[in-house]
């Protein structure tokens, strides 16, 4: 099920139940995955996109090995809010991702979640290479980090 808003996504999450976080791109989908109790994010690889249903059968396998209980997938804003191309793109994988999977899965805006993700490898003094290989799962750590951020402030309060 698709949820629009996060508190709803987050009456539908069971606990304790690890989340995905999903960088969608074009050639690429970054993974990002939460600990048990949806504190903390942890990028963890990058799938090379090929086609929808291997794609799809990539992640419901990490998401089975994980015990998964729920999707943040990352949607790509412009700057001024508005939707484009690559949010329609990645509002249609999230309606073609639910026929497979009947988890809970919501949108968190990822703007700046790239520009954040390579300051952050720039700082660490990653290589060029380095940071080619590792930029969409971390992007993916970032996407995922702000919607458990949110989360928690919900549970607080």
């Amino acid at each position: 099920m698709i949820f629009k808003e996060i508190e709803g996504f987050a009456a539908a999450c069971p606990a304790p139940r690890g989340l995905i976080g999903l960088d969608l791109g074009t050639k690429t989908i970054g993974v990002a995955i939460s600990d048990l109790t949806q504190s903390i994010a942890t990028p963890t690889s990058t799938i090379r996109r090929k086609k929808f249903t291997i794609d799809a059968a990539a992640l419901l396998a990490i998401m089975a090995e994980r015990q998964i209980g729920g999707i943040v997938l990352g949607l790509p804003r412009n700057m001024d809010g508005s939707e484009g191309p690559r949010a329609q793109s990645t509002r249609a994988f999230a309606r073609n991702f639910e026929r497979l999977c009947d988890l809970p899965l919501t949108f968190w805006d990822e703007r700046l979640s790239t520009v954040a993700a390579e300051r952050a490898l720039l700082e660490g003094d990653a290589s060029r290479a380095r940071r080619a290989e590792v930029i969409d799962h971390v992007a993916a750590g970032y996407i995922l980090q702000g919607a458990l951020d949110r989360l928690a402030n919900l549970r607080r309060g």
